[in-house]
Order: structure tokens, then sequence, then C-alpha cells
């Protein structure tokens, strides 16, 4: 594979801050790679770095085999960015924002047009042809959003938080556009907050915390780091004896996020769950397969 960005040892201070503290990734062409971490762990600011939004104090940042510190705004040609805050211009139809962008890209007025057109069609933008953009829905507005940054073909595309700010429909409705966008080879880095959209979407997801990566690699392999194959959440008001009796049946006890969760090293039925604890006062108890939750749980803490 081919290396799309390149970011070695990165270190940013804002004053006494030390917001990045050494951070490195590397994104493949045609991957989708999420950057996954809590608040303030300085997930944006290496999307801001990336976009040349930002200087970096010390390290390095290739973009598609070239120091970003030479490419002068020839990055920001390279580099779509989509935000949770839409950049666009209310008192604007959607063409005329999608020609408009496209015009400070540089396109000439036929590439212009054709994109405009492939867009407009790509992302079901046609029936809102007359509607002005501050009168769309968020979901709408978001899915302009992404068409605009993708006006000038961009041969990385950036996804901070994209899908934060809509409802759960319009939401499902923009992981399909991504998926596509995936599936046709585009490279993207994305950070959310959602987990289960970094488990659908990603091919690869690095873990953050105090501005660097604490785990990375696929899904599957995240996942296989858990001590567990299942996992049971259960609600107690005698957790010590639930932790006992766990220890004592070879689980893997974690408490954090609110909840007791119990690693199981092979799956088992809820009943047979239950069958373990009796003796114990229960109030609930659940068992699902792990996910990528339990990785970031386990890898970076309880602050998704």
């Amino acid at each position: 594979m081919t290396t799309a960005l390149q970011i070695n040892d990165v270190h940013k201070w804002f004053g006494n801050h030390h917001v990045l503290d050494g951070f490195s990734l590397r994104v493949e062409k045609g991957d989708v790679v999420g950057l996954l971490g809590p608040n303030g762990c300085g997930k944006s600011t290496v999307l801001k770095i990336v976009c040349k939004l930002l200087d970096l104090d010390a390290g390095q940042v290739r973009l598609m085999g070239e120091p970003l510190s030479e490419l002068g705004y020839r990055a920001r040609a390279l580099v779509g960015l989509c935000t949770q805050h839409c950049a666009l211009y209310p008192d604007l139809l959607p063409a005329e924002n999608l020609h408009f962008f496209a015009r400070l890209y540089g396109l000439s007025d036929r590439e212009r047009q054709q994109r405009v057109e492939e867009l407009m069609s790509s992302f079901a933008l046609e029936k809102f042809a007359t509607t002005r953009v501050g009168q769309l829905s968020g979901g709408w507005r978001q899915r302009l959003h992404l068409a605009v940054s993708l006006i000038h073909r961009p041969k990385l595309l950036v996804l901070d938080e994209p899908t934060a700010a809509v409802d759960l429909e319009a939401r499902m409705d923009l992981w399909r556009f991504i998926e596509g966008l995936r599936d046709s080879g585009t490279t993207i880095l994305l950070t959310s907050h959602h987990l289960a959209e970094a488990e659908r979407l990603c091919s690869r997801v690095a873990l953050m915390r105090n501005g660097k990566v604490v785990a990375e690699g696929s899904v599957p392999e995240l996942l296989a780091r858990i001590p567990g194959q299942a996992v049971a959440k259960v609600e107690s008001e005698d957790q010590q004896a639930i932790a006992q009796r766990s220890i004592d049946l070879g689980w893997t006890v974690r408490q954090g996020a609110g909840q007791m969760r119990l690693l199981l090293p092979h799956d088992l039925s809820l009943l047979e769950i239950v069958d373990a604890l009796r003796g114990i006062k229960v109030s609930a108890v659940s068992v699902q397969p792990v996910t990528l939750e339990d990785a970031y749980l386990e890898l970076v803490g309880d602050s998704p």
C-alpha cells in the first residue's frame, strides 16, 4: 500500500498545555482510519495540523509523500475537510454553495459545472435545488457540507465528528454516504465520539489519550486485546460479592463508566450467567459480544 499521510512524533503546545505529546500515525491510501479518544486528548488538533489550519511545534507530517511544511497552499488542494459545524452560506442555494467553493479551489468553468451536477445528484440534493441552505434541516445541511468537502476531488478526506450534530436518521444516511466513499477507495481520516460509527466505517482505529496514540489496529485486532470473548453487564447492590464470585469463576472484572462489566473467557448464555451468580442479589444482567466500546474502555478508559 502507498502512504497517504504520515505523522511522526508531533508535538503541540498551547501555552503550558502539551496538547500533542509525540503523536504518530500512518494512513495508507484507500484506508479509513478512525481517531478516537476523550475530549481534550488532541484529536481536533491533529486534524487542524493536517489541514494546515494550525502549525505544529515539533515533529513532521508528510502528505502524499511530501513534507507538509513544503507544500504550502498546495496542501489545501489535497485535503477536503468536513466538520460537525457546517461552513456553508445559509442565504445561498445548495448548488450556489458548491459553485462558490469550486471557484475557491480553482476549478475551470467546465469542470466546476460537471462536478456540481455530479454532487447534487450523488447526494440527492436536486429536490432542494431552490431551497436556501439556511432553510434545510441539520441532516441535509451536513449532507451538503460533505459534498462541498469533495468538490475538488481531494486525495485525503478529513471528517471531524461529521455526524455529531444530527439526529439518528440523518446519521445513518451520512454513514451510508461515507461507506460509499470508502468502498470507492477514498482515503479518510475520521474522528468520532460514536464508537459504533468507527466500528462500522473504519478499516483501522487509533485510540488516543493525553496527546498520543495508546493503541492502534483493525477493529478485530483491538478486540483481540480484550481478555474475554463476551461481556456481561451487571447491576447489583452487592458489587463486592459479584466481583469475588467472578474472580472465583475465572472471569475478569471491570468497573467503570457507571457499571460493572464481567469479561467472560467464552460465550455464555444469559441463563448460565444468572445461574453462576445465584445467591447474590442482582437487579439486572445482560450479555453481548465484545465491541469497540469494550476495547476503548479496556485500552483508553471510561471517557469516550
